[in-house]
């Protein structure tokens, strides 16, 4: 009998093969058995199960997300830039298989959709605590958004924290300050819960950076992470726009939001305005 280096599966070898002893079995650690039992469709419809499946693995990829960013955050405020690079090139990657969600979802025609979407009520993908947190803490910072939460203490308690602490991107500028580089006071010192307003001045930092990538290369290899961030963030937004307008026009969203009107105007926002904006001033 050997034992594995973790100590939890031996393998016993006789005249019939290969036989496993384990204290530990695949879908034990994975918690398969919970986990598969959550897809619990409404109706009779063979498409429902497919939509289920679809927002539950997007909110387990926004869990990751969350557990990435937060890292990176915690560095760059450590002045530990290159594991945070990793976890910023991990979010942009979750977010590519995100993308990639979508072109299998469309493949519910309007009337797959139209057979089980009153069974949904006024569940509506608004209502993601997750995907909320995430743009909280990417520097969507809007007080009012938190409150269709409220009447679950625990989620809007941990939205306010993330609401009222500085963002991945406040982060960001923290750091150019250390390094020397001008940032305004009222910039770094500011209602954190309110929404972002561009900077004239922070783009010229961010000007200084890109003018001499070699003087300040894991700045601007910071930048580009943030951008790559933003970016795929973007084409995931346009994604779900342009699902939602193929499976079901321009007709109101279940919870409420005016559906694809509601989503095209979320694509106007941006997280890191300035990186945006100093490649027309270069």
């Amino acid at each position: 009998m050997s034992k594995s280096r973790r100590g939890r599966t031996s393998v016993r070898l006789d005249d019939e093969g290969v036989h496993w002893d384990q204290e530990m079995s695949y879908g034990q650690y994975l918690g398969l058995e919970p986990l598969l039992a959550c897809q619990t469709p409404l109706t009779d419809e063979h498409d429902e199960m497919l939509f289920i499946v679809i927002h539950q693995v997007s909110e387990l990829w926004l869990k990751q997300c969350l557990h990435e960013a937060h890292a990176a955050a915690a560095h760059i405020a450590a002045d530990k830039l290159r594991p945070a690079f990793k976890m910023l090139t991990r979010v942009a990657r979750i977010q590519e298989q995100m993308i990639q969600a979508w072109e299998v979802l469309v493949t519910l025609t309007p009337a797959d959709y139209a057979r089980f979407r009153d069974s949904l009520g006024q569940s509506s993908g608004f209502q993601s605590y997750q995907y909320r947190e995430l743009e909280f803490l990417l520097g969507n910072k809007h007080p009012g958004l938190v409150e269709v939460h409220r009447g679950h203490p625990e989620h809007y308690r941990r939205l306010t924290e993330v609401l009222e602490a500085p963002s991945l991107y406040d982060t960001c500028l923290q750091l150019l300050t250390r390094r020397g580089l001008a940032v305004p006071a009222e910039v770094l010192d500011r209602d954190w819960a309110e929404p972002y307003v561009a900077s004239p001045e922070v783009e010229s930092a961010w000007a200084e950076v890109y003018g001499d990538p070699e003087r300040h290369w894991d700045l601007y290899e910071l930048a580009e992470k943030l951008v790559d961030t933003e970016y795929h963030f973007q084409q995931w937004r346009f994604s779900h726009m342009k699902t939602v307008e193929r499976i079901i026009g321009h007709k109101p969203g279940t919870g409420g939001t005016s559906g694809v009107g509601y989503l095209s105007k979320a694509l106007e926002l941006t997280f890191f305005p300035e990186l945006w904006s100093v490649r027309t001033r270069m």
